[in-house]
């Protein structure tokens, strides 16, 4: 036998090779099986400390005026009704944003209608709620009605309260529109069937926050 033939390695058998394979794929699965304990033991602090980077809220300051946007009945009238009595706001305005086939009926009621009549409720008087814009049918939208309100009225400053999630989107568009012709603060308002310290439990939570994540890349985008 040649000196060649004794130094060459030994090539592994084929029951040697499925042993070391099985050993890297039970390496591998339990180095899964680790990230995703702590992943999920950790789980609570990513996702509250996902939501604090995502959300912004505005301080509160007086303004002319606390705009209610579509949508978010059972928390936006309120909270503006309640700025409205504590002095925040001279006036609060409504969305008049695009009925449905059903509204339109007088099936339901319409949105302009329902926030009107918490906001009667709550103690703000007809002759301080008002309406902005006609027919709309988006955040974008809605900040353009907006801006011709405020021209048209001379007013220079709003607070806008929306939901957790949406805070981000609406305060971008309407800084966008409105420029420093108009100094607005967006406050961030907790839902009423989740908070940002564990919209996780819920579905609507989870919904919530996806939604909002690709409306928001989608407004950067197109607007």
């Amino acid at each position: 036998m040649s000196a060649l033939a004794e130094q060459s390695p030994a090539i592994p058998k084929p029951a040697a090779r499925c042993a070391i394979a099985r050993r890297v794929t039970l390496a591998l699965l339990l180095a899964l099986a680790a990230t995703g304990m702590v992943a999920w033991f950790a789980r609570e602090p990513l996702l509250r400390s996902a939501a604090d980077l995502w959300i912004v809220s505005d301080p509160l300051a007086p303004a002319d005026a606390v705009a209610v946007l579509g949508g978010g009945l059972e928390t936006r009238p309120f909270i503006a009704a309640d700025y409205y009595r504590r002095g925040l706001a001279k006036k609060v305005l409504i969305s008049n944003i695009r009925e449905s086939r059903a509204e339109q009926l007088g099936v339901v009621m319409s949105h302009l209608a329902a926030n009107r009549q918490v906001l009667l409720r709550l103690g703000v008087p007809e002759s301080d709620i008002g309406t902005f814009g006609a027919n709309l049918s988006s955040t974008r939208e809605e900040a353009l009605a907006l801006r011709e309100w405020a021209q048209r009225t001379g007013s220079r400053s709003l607070i806008v309260p929306t939901e957790i999630f949406s805070a981000r989107r609406v305060r971008w568009i309407l800084h966008r529109v409105l420029g420093d012709a108009v100094t607005v603060r967006v406050a961030a308002l907790d839902p009423t069937n989740y908070r940002r310290d564990d919209w996780w439990r819920e579905v609507e939570g989870l919904v919530a926050f996806q939604n909002e994540v690709v409306k928001y890349l989608y407004y950067r985008v197109k607007y």
